[in-house]
């Protein structure tokens, strides 16, 4: 049977063979054929080996144990990469953005059916690749390998993209309709836009978890709905909870009985700690702090 962390990894590896193959062969083509659109994507796709095999390492680091210099673990290295996926992809929506908008004013190149079937193909292909890796992601609740596919999500947008536009260019020419042989152009500069929101969006989610920003009050709820269920706490004090990676912390604070033992009080805890950890799997630590309660 293949570990979660296996799975993880054969998914970052057939990543990144993928987009070795598919920059080869959209870089080539949108040269030789003179596709904007294509040979953009195609440029999209080498920026996503490097972020790739960031991914591939963030992922490896992530999952050493805690040691003394990083006694929380090492699970933030998958933010950094996933914040590195983000900024390839910002580099990319500007590269595409920028050539696609030259394009526009120069005289359009004949569209050519080698390339829209490499941008079919592609399209197919990336999208298969997504599906895949946002499962594993999800069930290995592994960032990176959630940067990884929300990349190849923004792939498959490059790519149909490239699809309309070098389709409306065909269109063009056999209607003898000028302007929509500029959909090569035009799609490129879509593409760009919808890549740059993707970009946006993952670099925010990795800047939030590296400033240690709480977890969604539901999830917090179902935490305190735990320890309220241990009938010795009589009040929550505070409690907290950050994701650190592929894994979450939580800390509280709560009042017992002040008569109760040191012992009596560590059962308590250990109590509270596995009814959380038992519900919740991808929590990796729960830290507590126990005060003294007196009725008044």
């Amino acid at each position: 049977m293949i570990t979660d962390n296996k799975s993880s990894v054969l998914a970052i590896w057939l990543s990144l063979i993928s987009n070795i193959v598919l920059t080869l062969m959209k870089v080539i083509i949108g040269l030789l054929f003179q596709s904007e659109v294509l040979l953009a994507d195609g440029l999209h796709n080498a920026g996503d080996i490097i972020a790739t095999v960031a991914a591939l390492s963030a992922m490896r680091i992530s999952k050493l144990p805690a040691d003394e210099d990083h006694p929380y673990g090492h699970g933030k290295a998958e933010v950094l990469g996933s914040g590195f996926v983000a900024f390839v992809l910002l580099i990319a929506a500007l590269y595409i953005g920028y050539h696609s908008t030259l394009a526009l004013f120069h005289e359009p190149t004949s569209p050519s059916w080698i390339a829209f079937t490499a941008a079919v193909i592609s399209t197919l292909w990336k999208y298969g690749l997504y599906v895949y890796c946002m499962r594993i992601g999800h069930s290995t609740s592994s960032k990176s390998l959630i940067a990884t596919a929300k990349d190849h999500l923004a792939d498959v947008y490059a790519s149909l993209a490239a699809v309309v536009g070098i389709g409306l260019a065909f269109a063009g020419r056999a209607y003898d309709i000028h302007f929509l042989a500029y959909g090569d152009a035009a799609a490129g500069i879509i593409v760009s836009l919808l890549v740059l929101k993707l970009a946006v969006e993952m670099g925010r989610e990795s800047f939030d978890i590296l400033m240690e920003k709480t977890v969604d009050h539901e999830k917090l709820q179902q935490y305190t709905d735990l320890i309220e269920a241990v009938p010795q706490v009589k009040r929550i004090d505070r409690i907290r909870a950050r994701e650190h990676g592929h894994y979450i912390l939580v800390d509280c604070r709560i009042s017992i009985p002040g008569e109760l033992t040191v012992q009596e009080g560590h059962d308590i805890t250990r109590i509270i700690k596995k009814s959380i950890m038992d519900r919740h799997k991808d929590v990796d630590e729960v830290l507590i702090h126990l005060n003294p309660w007196y009725d008044e």
